[in-house]
């Protein structure tokens, strides 16, 4: 089968471009390389080297290539940029999306899956937040997320373009960037093997759930052949604390160092996680990586990448 990842360059798509190689399938990667890297595109994958906000490069793309399947991993994720930036935000997240969505249905694509976000449902009025939640998002990043799933299900109905939406929960492991807009995971993890301590915002009793990057790899590809039109939470379903988190980390890394609590951020969100009831059902999915096994393994690739800086290979 021929796939386009869009973003197969980055953290996550990085992965899902790995399962996909690793199951046979003929892969294109789809980057600008703003937040991917080269040292993370799979040898298997070839690379279109350009921006989803270039309309004619995306299609000129999707004509050379003509996938079956295009997963869409490119985006602007970082909430804070979204709120400085609102413009931008949509014009990657929207307008790109867009361009790609033009290009898929001109080209015969017959299946989008779409990474989406638990930034969706904003604060929960419930726990844990399953797929009928209102949705309220919070910040810019929130409402564009949310607005490329309507126009998904208008291209279905219009032109038959099928499509699986995946709400993605607190995504954390290998390959991801620890500077920007970095996971919580990702930042501890560095300050504590550059032996500086990190912060924690508020009491650090706020809960989210964290899900391995190669489980969050394994429901895409799971899609490719199920979840017709649906839209799925891809999470753990279990809560944990920052606190907890960074007490783990500590264990895992051997390091002494404290972290230091500062001032909450405005607008962070208490607790949350997600149901992952309807994703186990419709595409036979579950998250198997506990956290323990998966910060070890998260923890091994950060002190394995910082051997090699600091020997300059």
């Amino acid at each position: 089968m021929r796939v386009l990842v869009t973003g197969g360059a980055g953290f996550i798509g990085s992965h899902v471009v790995e399962q996909l190689a690793a199951c046979g399938a003929d892969v294109a990667v789809l980057d600008n390389l703003s937040r991917g890297s080269l040292s993370n595109l799979h040898p298997a994958a070839s690379l279109y080297h350009g921006d989803i906000r270039d309309e004619e490069f995306v299609r000129e793309t999707l004509e050379q290539f003509r996938p079956r399947v295009v997963i869409h991993q490119a985006a602007q994720v970082d909430v804070q940029a979204s709120l400085d930036d609102p413009a931008r935000d949509a014009a990657v997240n929207i307008g790109g999306t867009l361009h790609l969505l033009e290009a898929c249905r001109r080209t015969g694509v017959e299946k989008v899956i779409y990474a989406s976000s638990a930034a969706v449902y904003g604060d929960p009025l419930y726990l844990p937040v399953d797929e009928e939640h209102p949705v309220r998002p919070l910040a810019g990043y929130g409402i564009s997320k949310h607005t490329v799933e309507h126009y998904l299900e208008v291209y279905r109905g219009l032109y038959g373009l099928d499509y699986t939406v995946l709400r993605y929960a607190n995504v954390y492991g290998p390959r991801q960037d620890a500077t920007g807009e970095g996971g919580v995971v990702a930042v501890f993890v560095h300050r504590l093997l550059q032996g500086e301590a990190p912060c924690i915002f508020g009491d650090g009793e706020q809960t989210r759930d964290f899900v391995y990057v190669g489980d969050v790899a394994a429901a895409n590809l799971a899609a490719v052949k199920k979840g017709s039109g649906r839209v799925l939470n891809v999470s753990t379903g279990r809560a944990t604390s920052v606190n907890d988190l960074f007490q783990l980390l500590q264990k895992i890394t051997g390091s002494k160092i404290k972290a230091r609590y500062c001032p909450p951020r405005p607008g962070d969100i208490r607790h949350s996680y997600l149901s992952c009831d309807l994703a186990r059902k419709t595409l036979g999915w579950q998250a198997l990586t506990d956290l323990a096994a998966g910060l070890n393994l998260t923890v091994e690739w950060y002190r394995k990448e910082r051997r090699l800086f600091m020997s300059g290979s």
